[in-house]
């Protein structure tokens, strides 16, 4: 479960366009707060915080107590941040208010470990990733920064699934009906090569009629 971070805004009066905008000017990134049967709450946050929280990992599924600056702290997730199209400069945040009931849909990273354990890669053959990111039904405390795919004693031609994958009690892959694909271990091309010919080479054998 990731640790909680925390955040401090500022109360704003307005909704609308034109007061976002103001906001902007002012060098702060509007906000809201929605979610849990309760009105909207309207914020403005200082952009470093925003950039400092994103370059950690588990953003998007981490909790957060944002406290609003002369009024109440909200547990909250982040649900979207839109961005500037052409300065990449966040522009506005929407967060999801939790409660003790809140189930959420996100999508977590996979993190590969251990690949120098895996006799596959070792002898050239490629990570071929077919999943960088698990998407998961979930509690907000529940939910992992990522998760991680072990390698070890990993061979070419193997496929590793998401049966495999630790994922905590109160977490469940939105894909549940099976046992997808993660990742595979693919033969190097001068394996595929060598065998191609090998497979040749025996067909022809067979082929040959005794003498």
């Amino acid at each position: 479960m990731s640790d909680i971070g925390t955040l401090s805004a500022k109360g704003r009066d307005r909704a609308g366009k034109g007061a976002a905008r103001a906001t902007r000017r002012e060098g702060q990134v509007p906000a809201v707060i929605y979610g849990g049967r309760q009105d909207p709450v309207l914020l403005s946050l200082a952009p470093r915080l925003i950039h400092t929280e994103m370059r950690k990992a588990g953003f998007s599924s981490r909790l957060f107590d944002l406290a609003v600056e002369g009024g109440e702290t909200h547990r909250v997730m982040v649900q979207d941040v839109q961005f500037h199209p052409v300065t990449d400069m966040p522009i506005h945040v929407d967060f999801l208010r939790i409660g003790k009931d809140t189930e959420v849909t996100v999508s977590i990273p996979v993190h590969f470990i251990n690949e120098t354990a895996s006799p596959g890669l070792k002898r050239g053959g490629v990570l071929n990733v077919v999943r960088h990111e698990i998407e998961v039904h979930g509690r907000p405390d529940a939910l992992p920064d990522f998760f991680e795919v072990d390698l070890t004693g990993a061979e070419v031609g193997d496929s590793i699934h998401v049966g495999v994958v630790k994922i905590p009690e109160g977490v469940r892959p939105v894909i549940g009906e099976r046992d997808f694909t993660i990742c595979t271990i693919a033969a190097p091309s001068g394996l595929k090569s060598e065998e191609a010919a090998a497979g040749e080479a025996a067909a022809a054998v067979a082929a040959t009629p005794a003498a």
